[in-house]
C-alpha cells in the first residue's frame, strides 16, 4: 500500500480484485465503515466535506476513485475496460475485501448510488445500510430498450452522442467541456467556481476514463457487450430485486438530471426506509453541496 499527498487525502492506494484502487481514507481504522461512492463525470471530492463530518463522528470514511478515474488503475493491460454496474459493484466488494471491511454503510450518487443499490440487492450480508441520492437505480439493457416520452429521451442526450463514434471521439477530446457542461445542466443552481471544478477534472485524465465512461452508456442501451463472467449477476439485476437493507434516498430540489419520481420507487426498499428531499437549490452532485445533509442521512440510516 502506498500513499500520495493530496489537500483531501492523502490518496492511498491497494490492490483489490482487478484494480490499484486509489481512495482516501479518514477516522479510526478501528471504527464502524461507511463507503462514498461518486459517479460521472466526479471524484472523490463530491465527498470532502462529508468525510471529515463523519470521521467526527466516529466513523471510518473510505472515499475510493472508480475505475477509470483518478489514481485507480487496472492491474493488467489485458484487462477489458468494463464499465457495465456488476463490474463496478464487484469494485466495491474487492475493495472492502482487501481493507478487511466485512460490513458497511455504503452512501453515493449517480454511478456510486446504482452501486450501492447493486450491493444491497445482491450482497446485503456486506452492506448494513445504504444512502442512494435519486433512489432505486438498478437497470438493464432491456430495460433500456425501452423508449421514453421525448422530453425524457432529451435528458438522456448525452447517451445517445456516445453512442456514436463522433461521441467516442467527442469526449476524448473535449472531456473537461463536456464535464463542466453536465456540471451546470445537472446542478443548475450550484455557483461552483473553476478551480472547484478543475480539481475534480483531473480525475478524468484517467488513461481508461473514456473507455470506461463510453461502454457503461454503450452497455446501457445494449450497444456493447459485457463480460460472460457478469451474465448471472445481470440476470438477477434484471429482474429488478427489491433492497431489504435500511435505506434512505435523497433527492435535491434543483437536480437537472435525469432522476425518477420518488413515490416510483418506493416500494423497491422493504427494509425501513425514508425519503429526504434537500431544499435550497441543491441539483445533482448532492454531497458536494449538501455535506450536512448528506452525512446526517448518513448517520440516521445507520441507526435503523
Amino acid at each position: 500500500m502506498t500513499e500520495r499527498r493530496s489537500p483531501f487525502g492523502p490518496v492511498k492506494q491497494i490492490d483489490a480484485g482487478v484494480l490499484n484502487v486509489g481512495y482516501v481514507e479518514a477516522g479510526p481504522a478501528t471504527a464502524p465503515a461507511v463507503i462514498l461512492l461518486h459517479g460521472w463525470p466526479y471524484d472523490i471530492y463530491s465527498f470532502e466535506e462529508v468525510a471529515p463530518l463523519l470521521a467526527a463522528k466516529g466513523y471510518r470514511v473510505i472515499v475510493p476513485y472508480l475505475r477509470g478515474y483518478g489514481t485507480t488503475r487496472f492491474r493488467s493491460d489485458d484487462t477489458f475496460r468494463n464499465g457495465q454496474p456488476s463490474a463496478l459493484a464487484l469494485d466495491a466488494i474487492a475493495l472492502m475485501d482487501a481493507l478487511k471491511i466485512d460490513k458497511a454503510v455504503i452512501g453515493g450518487f449517480d454511478w456510486g448510488a446504482r452501486t450501492a443499490n447493486i450491493v444491497a440487492a445482491l450482497w446485503p450480508e456486506r452492506c448494513k445500510a445504504i444512502v442512494s441520492v435519486s433512489g432505486y437505480l438498478i437497470g438493464s439493457p432491456q430495460a433500456g430498450k425501452i423508449p421514453l416520452p421525448p422530453e425524457a429521451e432529451l435528458q438522456w442526450w448525452y447517451q445517445f452522442y456516445f453512442a456514436t463514434e463522433r461521441g467516442r471521439a467527442g469526449y476524448e477530446k473535449y472531456r473537461h467541456d463536456f464535464a463542466k457542461l453536465i456540471w451546470h445542466l445537472a446542478s443548475p443552481k450550484w455557483h461552483f467556481d473553476d478551480a472547484t471544478f478543475d480539481r475534480s477534472a483531473a480525475s478524468f485524465d484517467n488513461p481508461d476514463h473514456v473507455a470506461i465512461v463510453i461502454h457503461n452508456y454503450r452497455w446501457r442501451l445494449g450497444l456493447a457487450a459485457g463480460e460472460a463472467k457478469f451474465d448471472e449477476l445481470e440476470q438477477r439485476l434484471a429482474a429488478a430485486p427489491v433492497i431489504t437493507v435500511p435505506t434512505v434516498t435523497m433527492e435535491g430540489d434543483a437536480n437537472g438530471a435525469p432522476h425518477p419520481d420518488p413515490r416510483a420507487y418506493a416500494s423497491k426498499f422493504s427494509g425501513k426506509y425514508a425519503h429526504r428531499l434537500v431544499r435550497g437549490g441543491v441539483g445533482h452532485n448532492l454531497p458536494q453541496e449538501a455535506p450536512k445533509a448528506f452525512s446526517d442521512a448518513v448517520m440516521a440510516v445507520d441507526g435503523y
